[in-house]
């Protein structure tokens, strides 16, 4: 049985019974054989060119100022112009509220001079009342500062009527001992 003649016009040289032959040298330097997988640890040439994939490609996020950054610039093949090349805008820089933080050290120092602490406290008060107001930074100092016055100040409190209480029952103990 005999088969039409694949489209194209190619005959296939098994078919017949006769051998392939060896491909032929190539006239141009490459692989000899063209689907041979391309060796990955081979090194790239730093010198071929680069095709740019979004060559022609309209972006839309093109920069402000017309189409006077749309071509390449010289000596960045496809690449983004340089930085610096029209003006960038940063966020501006957020201060942080002078009144938290020295209340945060107010309050801090209390754990060695007791009566800062309830300065301390206060003083993060007014410094969140200050951020809500201006939008400063420093809620979180503030904060710290207002719990760290007000367990200070209560742990001070606290200590102070202990030492009252012992020194009245001391007063009260000597007083009926020597009756």
């Amino acid at each position: 049985m005999t088969y039409p003649p694949p489209p194209g016009g190619w005959q296939d040289p098994l078919a017949a019974g006769q051998q392939s032959s060896p491909p032929g040298v190539p006239s141009q330097p490459g692989p000899a054989d063209p689907y041979a997988q391309a060796d990955p640890y081979a090194q790239a040439d730093p010198y071929a060119p680069v095709a740019d994939p979004y060559a022609g490609a309209k972006s839309p996020y093109a920069p402000p100022g017309g189409e006077q950054y749309a071509a390449p610039m010289p000596g960045y093949p496809g690449a983004y112009p340089p930085p610096g090349a029209y003006p960038g805008y940063a966020m501006p820089a957020s201060r942080t509220n002078t009144l938290a933080i020295v209340a945060l050290v107010l309050s801090l120092v209390g754990f060695t001079s007791c009566i800062t602490a309830p300065i301390g406290a206060i003083m993060g008060h007014v410094a969140r009342k200050q951020i809500r107001e201006t939008g400063e930074q420093g809620e979180g100092m503030a904060k710290a500062a207002i719990i760290v016055g007000w367990i200070l100040t209560a742990l001070l409190i606290a200590f102070i009527i202990f030492y009252i209480v012992m020194i009245v029952i001391a007063v009260g103990a000597s007083s009926t001992s020597s009756y």
